[in-house]
């Protein structure tokens, strides 16, 4: 069973026609969050990815009316402002395949999940097949650009940005890791984006956003949740320690390039942050906030037990007892 609003639900959570306030914005963004972001709706969605491990089946979106998408159902944002962030999002969604090639090889000890992200490939590593998670991401950059050219009356030519290739060292387990939660705080990001342009937004262009968003939770609960049965104790010092790496020390050695400090930077250009009102910019943290809340709540479900109900006994620590030891 999938936890979806209905067409009724989402017709009834549009904002007013005229500008909303920044406090009925952020009224409006706690209604999409308990509508879309509910411990029901995230509970469901890790509970499906094993029958995803056996039976992979795509999301099917409903209609849309492509062609009804207009710039007057753009409230409270610049509408060439958001055509900015249109941009930066197309461009950042773009090299899917990059992405999922990368996460499968960080996976080749889970074979399941390399092949729900990353599919199959042949000996030499050329993709013979797609994975769930790429056949499903695949579709919002067309997404993206028939919204961007309905509301410019402009097409645009993507030039996405390079995927980090897998870029493994002497620990596997490690490399997983940070890969993980990269992987998942960049889907924790998408799905905040997404949830903020819908108060942002009416009509049909609200509806494809609607399922941008239903995409990106569904995706991000399933890295976090596996993420969390993979490494069951990782401690909230190894959490500090793994992006202190991240920030700090790649910060000192002059290795932006990779770190969570550099794609937050790069994120913030390419989303046209600097364009963003004051307002903007509140709601969009109070978003964060919002759907972090809800996240947070449901981590905290995620026993052991529970997890090794779904996913069986993880294999590693059935090998070593404490595979996650090492992480530094």
């Amino acid at each position: 069973m999938t936890f979806l609003p209905s067409q009724n639900t989402a017709a009834s959570l549009e904002p007013a026609p005229a500008a909303p306030s920044l406090r009925q914005t952020c009224q409006h963004i706690r209604q999409l969050v308990g509508t879309y972001v509910t411990l029901e709706h995230l509970q469901d969605r890790l509970e499906d990815l094993p029958n995803q491990f056996v039976k992979p089946q795509p999301r099917p979106w409903r209609a849309i009316a492509w062609s009804a998408i207009a710039p007057e159902q753009v409230q409270g944002i610049a509408l060439n402002t958001f055509c900015q962030i249109l941009v930066g999002s197309i461009n950042t969604e773009a090299p899917i395949r990059g992405y999922t090639q990368a996460s499968r090889q960080y996976l080749h000890a889970y074979p399941a999940m390399a092949r729900f992200v990353g599919g199959t490939v042949q000996p030499n590593g050329t993709p013979t097949s797609p994975g769930l998670w790429e056949i499903e991401e695949k579709r919002h950059t067309p997404a993206l650009l028939r919204i961007y050219a309905q509301l410019s009356g402009s097409r645009f030519q993507p030039t996405p940005h390079t995927a980090r290739p897998y870029t493994p060292s002497d620990s596997a387990r490690n490399d997983l890791y940070r890969h993980g939660l990269h992987r998942t705080a960049t889907e924790y990001g998408a799905a905040c984006l997404y949830l903020w342009m819908m108060a942002h937004t009416t009509g049909p262009l609200q509806q494809v956003l609607g399922e941008l968003l239903v995409d990106e939770i569904n995706h991000m609960t399933k890295f976090w949740g596996f993420g969390v049965w993979a490494y069951p104790d990782v401690s909230l010092s190894k959490n500090l320690r793994v992006l202190s790496y991240a920030l700090v020390k790649k910060m000192r050695c002059r290795q932006l390039q990779g770190s969570l400090l550099h794609t937050l930077r790069r994120m913030m250009n390419v989303l046209a942050w600097q364009e963003w009102s004051h307002g903007n910019r509140l709601s969009f943290l109070y978003t964060l906030d919002q759907v972090m809340r809800v996240l947070w709540r449901w981590h905290g479900t995620l026993t052991p037990s529970y997890l090794e109900d779904l996913f069986g006994q993880n294999p590693l620590i059935a090998l070593n007892g404490r595979p996650t030891a090492d992480l530094k």
